[in-house]
């Protein structure tokens, strides 16, 4: 009986080399070489190998995401300090630099200057202070010379101002009064303007911003921590595109807010933050993004990537530890959470050991 069963094992194996052989005549017949099957087959187990990641020592630091609005800043008033009617005014958007008319009251221009002292006083022959020499530094920008910048107000400098009042196309008196100049630190940006042609000169003309665009952050004051001026941050665009910045400014505002009826203030921190390159908001107006400020840290940890932990059946987490051609599924705590990777630690958990990650 046992040679019977060895008799048809053999017919087995004959027919099936014969088969094979057969199949191969016909495969090289259509111009297939069978032996490619095989590579292939081989190929697709290779493909199955699970992909594994070192555990490896780093620091971890948790970025905490805020949404903010992407503008211009907080928008500043123009105040006019001249009596009559405005006959003239700029339109929302205008961009103005040194020397350019801000508006016109009783048709005279009042005309912007750069620089960090407010006019606060009417300037003539004999004035001295720091005024004195912002003005002349802006006649000089403007191209008017004949004068030394200085701290003085002199003949040199009247006459200076008669030229720049002549191609104003106002009264030559060499004299600046107040109202007629406002300065500014640099160019502005005109953000509204609320009255109308004809209406009397008083107050608020418009409002102006700065060139830059900014982020303004809204940051609950349990998380005042993450603010630090000066910082660095991420700004994660609403294309999903990331760009470096710095938080420039951090001040406590309050707001109004509804709760169960009743109106309650609430405090909170008025963040702007700046792009490191500004050429990165170029493409946008106004827009919402994100802020990521730098949260709690861990330093020097054993870590891997987030998608390596295990959900063991018993509760809590594991890795799968690549031993040679086998595995071992190793208990873990974890720490801390940061950009994809996870602090662990467990048992026998090693600094270089590979793990799996499951795709």
């Amino acid at each position: 009986m046992a040679r019977r069963r060895k008799g048809r094992a053999g017919k087995a194996v004959a027919g099936a080399a014969i088969a094979l052989a057969a199949a191969g005549a016909v495969a090289a017949a259509l111009g297939f070489d069978p032996r490619t099957f095989f590579k292939e087959s081989e190929a697709e187990a290779t493909q199955e190998t699970p992909a594994t990641a070192e555990v490896a020592v780093q620091t971890l630091t948790e970025t905490v995401s805020v949404s903010g609005d992407l503008g211009y800043g907080d928008a500043l008033d123009m105040a006019c300090l001249l009596n009559g009617t405005l006959t003239g005014l700029p339109s929302a958007g205008d961009v103005l630099g040194r020397g350019d008319v801000l508006y016109s009251v009783d048709d005279q221009p009042v005309v912007l200057m750069y620089g960090s002292l407010p006019a606060y006083r009417a300037l003539a022959v004999g004035a001295e202070g720091a005024d004195v020499e912002q003005l002349e530094k802006n006649l000089e920008q403007l191209g008017y010379d004949g004068f030394t910048v200085d701290d003085e107000f002199t003949d040199a400098t009247a006459e200076a101002v008669e030229a720049w009042q002549e191609d104003l196309g106002i009264e030559e008196t060499g004299r600046v009064d107040l109202g007629r100049v406002v300065f500014a630190p640099d160019q502005i940006r005109v953000d509204t303007v609320d009255p109308q042609l004809g209406a009397m000169a008083q107050g608020t003309v418009f409002t102006y911003t700065g060139l830059d665009k900014v982020v303004t952050v809204e940051v609950e004051l349990d998380d005042q921590e993450l603010v630090v001026v000066g910082d660095p941050v991420t700004i994660t665009l609403p294309d999903g595109t990331e760009a470096t910045g710095t938080v420039t400014d951090s001040e406590t505002a309050v707001t109004e807010e509804q709760n169960g009826g009743e109106n309650e203030d609430v405090t909170y921190l008025e963040v702007t933050v700046a792009a490191d390159d500004a050429a990165v908001f170029d493409a946008l107006d106004q827009a919402s993004v994100d802020v990521g400020f730098a949260g709690d840290s861990a330093a020097d940890v054993l870590t891997v990537p987030v998608e390596a932990l295990l959900g063991l059946a018993e509760g809590g987490y594991g890795v799968e530890v690549v031993n040679g051609d086998t595995t071992e599924i190793v208990a873990v705590d974890t720490g801390l959470f940061a950009d994809g990777y996870v602090e662990v630690s467990g048992e026998g958990l090693e600094a270089g050991q590979s793990v799996v990650v499951p795709s």
